[in-house]
């Protein structure tokens, strides 16, 4: 019994430094760029060796694909969560979405920095790539699939749910962007007031004004 506790400790602590780490490195790089962020800043911002960093990581390449990995699998999380707790209808579904991907959680300056630095990457790295795919597709298959819903509830012409669900990533990326390079400017309820009249203007019976 008293084994059984120590490796369900010291598996909680291993959890408690990764997540120190991947926590530092994130600030790191939203403050000095991916390529000027060093193991030594980490360890610094972490307040640890970088005898440690190696130990948990044993590279920089790793210590950011599992930086990666934690931002994706964290957004999935919350993408999950707003779907499954929005109202019945696919309207409500897609506002809740659209609503998610403004809200402070997500739209947050430090993560949007680190999400737009490893963008800023796949081109030359394969595994960046993979996981941002991964995540993009989660995002696109949902919103589409709702996109087509209310297409057919509506009986609307003229549109599709690809193109329709291409124009909100756009706008959030965008909204993302304009966040993170003129965050004095941004206002984050009048982005909101954006998305839905574009909303409006494409199924205006699913979200009136």
């Amino acid at each position: 019994m008293a084994t059984t506790a120590k490796k369900t400790s010291r598996t909680a602590t291993r959890e408690k430094r990764r997540q120190q780490l991947i926590d530092a490195t994130m600030k790191c790089i939203a403050r000095k760029g991916m390529g000027s962020t060093t193991l030594g800043d980490v360890a610094g911002e972490a307040g640890l060796s970088q005898g440690i960093v190696n130990l948990h990581f044993e590279s920089k390449d790793n210590l950011l694909n599992e930086t990666l990995r934690y931002l994706a699998d964290e957004y999935k999380t919350q993408f999950s969560h707003a779907y499954e707790k929005s109202g019945p209808g696919a309207a409500d579904k897609l506002h809740a979405l659209m609503k998610l991907d403004l809200s402070p959680s997500v739209l947050d300056r430090r993560k949007v920095a680190v999400w737009f630095a490893f963008w800023g990457e796949v081109k030359s790295r394969p595994i960046y790539r993979d996981i941002c795919e991964k995540s993009d597709e989660y995002y696109d298959e949902i919103v589409r699939s709702l996109c087509s819903q209310l297409i057919a509830e509506g009986d609307y012409k003229n549109i599709t749910a690809l193109a329709i669900s291409t124009a909100l990533a756009s706008m959030t990326n965008g909204m993302w962007l304009s966040c993170l390079i003129s965050p004095k400017l941004f206002d984050r309820q009048n982005a909101m007031i954006a998305v839905d009249e574009y909303l409006h203007s494409i199924f205006p019976e699913h979200f009136p004004l």
